[in-house]
């Protein structure tokens, strides 16, 4: 038997997407017997992100800086606006290296069901981003699934009246698929074929 501090951390580690308890159990083995060359690197990344951690004022992404590292970059193309759910589909998007602009994070996708609204998303931000001037093309990166779709349809309406050339991804991803666990393949074809809404 494991200590109760042992114990916890495999606890803890279990609670962790992609890992259950068998999971966790040999990553906290393997940490253990490992201490210096994997426990205690590992304790100070996750104190230091802890402690630098703050959302971007600009993007929504997640960073230990504000403005975050792609929105501080001076070779981004500021006329082009990828706009996607979560952190988790901009971190997949820029993994492919083929976007070349700006980001902005939504914080989720309107759900009826879940009773999300425009008001509880990052919405009136990105209104407020393209109204402000300067975009040329936003681009609707939202994942495949009948709430993305849905979400799709309202920023298409709300961005209606500006100047911009408003895409979205190509169809080929998955229905019912997430951005996050797509290959880059995928994503580089679907920012390719990127068409226009409506």
């Amino acid at each position: 038997m494991a200590s109760r501090e042992i114990e916890g951390l495999t606890q803890a580690l279990a609670r962790l997407p992609g890992l259950g308890p068998r999971s966790a159990r040999r990553a906290v083995l393997h940490l253990m017997k490992k201490r210096e060359g994997a426990l205690e690197p590992l304790l100070a990344a996750l104190q230091s992100v802890a402690a630098n951690l703050s959302t971007c004022s600009t993007c929504g992404n997640l960073d230990t800086r504000d403005p975050c590292a792609i929105c501080a970059d001076p070779r981004r193309d500021d006329k082009s606006l990828c706009v996607v759910e979560e952190v988790a589909d901009l971190w997949a998007l820029d993994r492919s290296r083929l976007f070349p602009g700006r980001y902005h994070v939504l914080g989720g996708r309107l759900s009826a069901l879940e009773g999300i609204r425009p008001e509880d998303l990052g919405i009136d931000r990105l209104v407020a981003r393209v109204a402000a001037g300067g975009i040329d093309e936003v681009v609707l990166a939202m994942n495949a699934t009948l709430e993305g779709q849905t979400t799709a349809h309202y920023l298409a309406e709300r961005l209606d009246k500006f100047p911009i050339r408003l895409t979205q991804l190509a169809h080929g991803l998955p229905v019912g698929g997430e951005l996050d666990y797509l290959d880059e393949g995928t994503l580089a074809q679907a920012l390719r074929a990127r068409r226009p809404v409506g």
